[in-house]
C-alpha cells in the first residue's frame, strides 16, 4: 500500500509550459536606476501577450514595482523573473526607459538591440563609444515614428506631461510652496491666472486643455503658423495665438502667472526664446515649467532638476525643470508605453531580429543612432565631434 505523503496529496507549483517559437527573441527588461524613474516599459499584460506568441521575457526582480506592478505578476504572465541586473541585460532586445549606465552597458551581450531614450541633453561621448564598443544597435524611443509620421512615444508621453504639467504648476502657485498664493483659474470676481505657454505640440495642446478647465486664460506662443491654426482647431475655442518676437512674448510673460517651455528641438537642435532678460522681467512668485528640457530646454535660466530636489529661484521666479515629468504618474505612463512598444516586439519576432526592422521599416530606422560599432545620428556625431557613416549606406553593404 502506497503510503500518502504531503507532496501526493498537495502538488507543487510549477511553472506553466511555454512554447518557445522558431521566431523567438529574448526580452530584457532590467530595473531602471536613475534617480526618480519609476516607469517600466511592459505591463504583466503585454508580457504575458508576448509570451504567448513564443517570446522569452527576462525581468529584473522589482523593475515594475514604483508603477505598482509586482513579480507574482510579471512570473505569472510567463517572464522569467531574474535577481541581477547582469541577467537581464544578458538578452537580444533591451527595453529600458532611462538610457544605460556604462556598467550597465557593459552587462550587454555584443551585436544586441538597445530600445530607450537617448536624452541628447545629458548625453556625453563615452556613452556612445560604450556603445559602439560593444556594437550595440541603439534605437532612442523618442525618434521612433508611426506609419502615417508622427513620434507615437514622444505623443504619448507628451500627453500625459501635458496633462500633469499644469496640477504642478497649481502646487506651486498655491502658498504652501511659497509662490503667489493664487489658483490655477479663476474665481467668481476674481481676475484668473495667466498661462504662457511657448510651443504648439501636444505638451501644449493638453496644457491648455487642462488650464482652459481650470478657468485661466492662456496665451500661445510659436513660429509654425500651420501649429497655432491647429491647436486652436484641436481645443474648440478662440484662444489668443502668437509667433515669436521678442517684445510680444516679453509683454505676455511680464503679465503671467505660469509659463510653460513646450518647444520641442528641431533636427537634434534645440532653441532658447525666451531671454534671462525676459525672465528677470517677470513678476516675483511665478512659475517657469521648462517641459522641454530633456533636449537642452527653451529657456535660458532653466537647469535640469530632479523629482528629489525639482525646484529652485531665479531672479523671484520658481523654476520647475524635471526632465521625466511622466514619471509622476508611473502607471499611467508604463501603460502608455507598453501600448506602443508590445506590437513592435512582435513585428521584429516575425522578421526575427531588429536588423531585419530596420531593413524592413523606416519609420523604425528613424530611431536608430549606433549600429554595429558606428555612430549613425549626424547631429550627435556634431555634438561630439565623432565620425559617423549613413545607416542606409550599411545596410546596403550587408548584400
Amino acid at each position: 500500500m502506497v503510503e500518502l505523503t504531503e507532496s501526493i496529496v498537495y502538488p507543487k507549483e510549477a511553472p506553466a509550459k511555454v512554447k518557445i517559437s522558431k521566431n523567438s527573441l529574448v526580452i530584457g527588461i532590467p530595473r531602471e536606476v536613475a534617480a526618480q524613474e519609476k516607469r517600466v516599459v511592459l505591463t504583466p499584460e503585454a508580457v504575458g501577450l508576448l509570451v504567448n506568441n513564443g517570446q522569452e521575457v527576462v525581468v529584473e526582480t522589482l523593475a515594475g514595482q514604483n508603477a505598482k506592478f509586482t513579480d507574482k505578476e510579471y512570473s505569472d504572465a510567463g517572464a522569467k523573473v531574474v535577481y541581477s541586473a547582469k541577467e537581464a541585460f544578458d538578452a537580444e532586445v533591451i527595453l529600458k526607459v532611462e538610457p544605460p549606465t556604462l556598467e550597465e552597458i557593459g552587462y550587454m551581450r555584443g551585436g544586441a538591440c538597445l530600445i530607450s531614450a537617448l536624452q541628447l541633453g545629458k548625453q556625453h561621448a563615452d556613452y556612445i563609444q560604450a556603445l559602439n564598443t560593444k556594437r550595440i544597435t541603439a534605437v532612442a524611443f523618442e525618434n521612433l515614428e508611426d506609419k502615417v509620421g508622427g513620434m507615437p512615444v514622444v505623443r504619448a508621453m507628451s500627453e500625459i506631461a501635458g496633462s500633469t504639467v499644469m496640477l504642478i504648476a497649481a502646487e506651486y502657485l498655491s502658498s504652501v510652496h511659497d509662490g503667489k498664493g493664487l489658483i490655477l483659474g479663476g474665481v467668481t470676481g476674481v481676475p484668473p491666472t495667466e498661462v504662457v505657454i511657448v510651443g504648439a505640440g501636444t505638451v501644449a495642446e493638453y496644457a491648455a486643455r487642462t488650464a482652459l478647465g481650470l478657468g485661466a486664460t492662456i496665451k500661445v506662443f510659436d513660429n509654425h503658423i500651420y501649429k497655432l491654426r491647429r491647436i486652436k482647431q484641436l481645443l474648440g475655442q478662440q484662444v489668443y495665438t502668437s509667433t515669436i518676437d521678442n517684445y510680444t512674448l516679453g509683454q505676455a510673460l511680464k503679465e503671467a502667472d505660469v509659463v510653460i517651455g513646450a518647444l520641442r528641438a528641431e533636427k537634434g537642435k534645440n532653441k532658447i526664446v525666451v531671454s534671462e532678460e525676459m525672465v528677470a522681467a517677470m513678476m516675483d512668485g511665478s512659475i517657469i515649467i521648462d517641459v522641454s528640457i530633456d533636449q537642452g530646454g527653451c529657456i535660458a535660466t532653466a537647469e535640469m532638476t530632479s523629482h528629489d530636489n525639482p525646484s529652485y529661484v531665479k531672479h523671484g521666479v520658481i523654476h520647475y525643470c524635471v526632465p521625466n515629468i511622466a514619471s509622476r504618474v508611473a502607471r499611467t505612463a508604463s501603460v502608455g508605453l507598453s501600448n506602443i512598444f508590445t506590437p513592435i516586439l512582435l513585428q521584429m519576432a516575425d522578421l526575427r531580429g531588429a536588423e531585419e526592422m530596420i531593413f524592413n521599416y523606416k519609420w523604425f530606422m528613424k530611431g536608430v543612432y549606433t549600429y554595429r560599432g558606428s555612430l549613425t545620428n549626424a547631429y550627435l556625431a556634431r555634438k561630439f565631434s565623432m565620425n559617423h557613416k549613413e545607416l542606409q549606406l550599411l545596410l546596403a553593404a550587408r548584400y
